[in-house]
């Protein structure tokens, strides 16, 4: 079997596996409203998004626990058994997710359940990364390491393309009406995404079964050169200790807040700031996707011949730059300002009236309508009329009218899928190299741990909590809806200044090997 082939198979079976469980871990990310309804209580929706996005990001918190675990057990046993044991951890917790009852069944009970899983999932990511990216670039030749590393790079992106493509399928294949589709999703059918994975991973674990061990760890295993104790090896070596912290400040957090700022905050952006539509705001995210994916494979290649550091930190500088200018403009292609209303075509959804039990004086009249415009968007305008009574009974009104479920037209919303495509252009620049910039760090005896610790925190913990984080700036800033974007700003800024400094842009591929 020729080197090409074997390569190629060693990159399909590593990447269908760390693929299924990026799946895995997003599609709770990409349910993230849906999920916050049904294990939280209802009573502010608000609190109980927030609480969603705070378990989701309590996965990636503990990735960091799963890569010294796992670290640690690829570097004593091997990496093939280690990264499938977290293979069958991720996909089991995810399954179980499906089957957790809600709130309203079980109480506070759900919501722990959950966060019991999730720490799971994190667990098991944190050790799957780091395996599959050492495995194929310890099979890859020295002067392809980025170019064929990047072939893994793009297992995180298209788990995410894959999670919100299963749940567009399962939300349009339950009815044929749309309306009674979307009840049945957000009350059931939104498990179905979480139980497919069980058979994914199922094929993924016969496929990891037929892979052979790496080679360099083999050859180290064979010369009796396997390290006894990689953690104190890793960061007890004050050498080694300064290159995990330099790959972690200079390199992995920087990276981490752009990837989750271009793929998650902005969905979360388009749906609950922008108010856009849940089919849209998906399938732009979905486009987005499919055309900067290959830009992965041109970065890890290009990482070859110039080096990994400036083309990582060309990506944090750009991204940094224009975040404040993307998503403004996410924010007037979504506004109804200027748009010219077709009054003969409003249309009246629900008009209600909600008194407050405290004093029944004080009542809110809730007027839904779908609004058309002359420029073929569909907005569906939420009116809302606040009577409120002081003590001596005078009435005081407050109006407010708001915006959501936004069809936009043809034109904004491709304009929307070219602002998200340059979004994850910025992430496939920090994101492509990353894997062969990593593993050339780190000496083959201990890669594994080293290697894996920086990049979880980079993106666990410092990338994980870019959408919690970003959220919760908004609710607190609730006149600047761009302030959620100062998080990913500042932690870009320091990371750009350490790389820049004290990170190398030597290519040389031998290194520690």
């Amino acid at each position: 079997m020729t080197q090409s082939k074997t390569i190629w198979q060693v990159i399909a079976a590593s990447s269908v596996g760390t693929l299924i469980e990026w799946y895995d871990f997003y599609i709770f990310g990409s349910l993230a409203t849906v999920i916050a309804d049904q294990f939280f209580p209802k009573t502010n929706p608000t609190a109980a998004l927030l609480s969603t996005l705070a378990t989701f990001a309590a996965g990636f918190i503990v990735r960091p626990f799963g890569a010294l675990v796992f670290g640690r057990l690829g570097d004593l046993i091997g990496r093939k058994y280690t990264f499938l044991l977290t293979l069958v951890l991720m996909g089991g917790s995810t399954f179980a997710i499906g089957l957790v009852p809600g709130y309203a069944t079980i109480g506070f009970a759900a919501p722990l359940l959950v966060l019991l899983l999730r720490l799971i999932q994190g667990l098991a990511l944190g050790g799957e990364y780091g395996g599959a990216a050492t495995y194929v670039a310890e099979h890859a030749p020295p002067n392809r390491r980025g170019y064929y590393t990047s072939w893994i790079q793009t297992t995180a992106t298209l788990g995410l393309f894959f999670s919100l493509g299963v749940i567009l399928i399962t939300r349009h294949f339950l009815a044929p009406d749309l309306n009674t589709s979307i009840q049945r999703f957000n009350d059931w059918g939104w498990r179905i995404p979480f139980w497919v994975s069980i058979l994914l991973v199922i094929v993924s674990i016969y496929i990891r079964l037929r892979m052979n061990e790496s080679p360099l760890f083999a050859k180290l295993k064979t010369e009796g050169k396997v390290a006894k104790n990689p953690l104190k090896e890793s960061f007890g070596h004050k050498a080694n200790l300064k290159m995990v912290l330099l790959a972690l400040f200079g390199a992995t957090m920087g990276q981490g807040v752009v990837w989750y700022t271009g793929q998650f905050y902005a969905q979360s952006f388009l749906e609950n700031v922008c108010g856009v539509d849940f089919d849209q705001s998906r399938t732009i995210l979905i486009w987005g996707i499919l055309f900067a994916t290959p830009f992965f494979v041109v970065f890890g290649g290009l990482s070859d011949k110039i080096g990994r550091k400036w083309i990582m930190l060309i990506g944090m500088l750009v991204a940094i730059c224009s975040y404040q200018y993307i998503f403004k403009q996410f924010l007037t292609l979504t506004s109804p300002e200027g748009k010219t209303e077709l009054t003969d075509h409003r249309k009246l959804l629900e008009d209600k009236v909600i008194v407050s039990p405290a004093n029944p004086a004080d009542s809110i009249h809730l007027v839904t309508s779908e609004v058309h415009y002359n420029d073929g968007a569909v907005f569906k305008e939420v009116k809302s009329d606040t009577l409120f009574s002081d003590a001596s009974r005078a009435a005081v009104t407050k109006t407010s009218i708001k915006y959501k479920d936004k069809k936009l037209n043809t034109w904004a919303y491709r304009k929307l899928i070219v602002w998200i495509f340059v979004l994850i252009l910025y992430v496939t620049m920090v994101y492509g190299p990353i894997a062969a910039f990593l593993v050339e760090m780190f000496p083959t005896r201990i890669r594994y741990t080293s290697m894996s610790l920086p990049y979880h925190i980079g993106n666990g913990v410092f990338g994980g909590l870019t959408p919690f984080i970003a959220t919760l700036l908004t609710t607190i800033y609730v006149t600047d809806k761009l302030s959620g974007l100062w998080y990913t700003i500042i932690i870009g800024a320091v990371c750009l200044f350490i790389g820049a400094i004290y990170i190398s842009n030597r290519i040389d591929p031998d290194v520690n090997d």
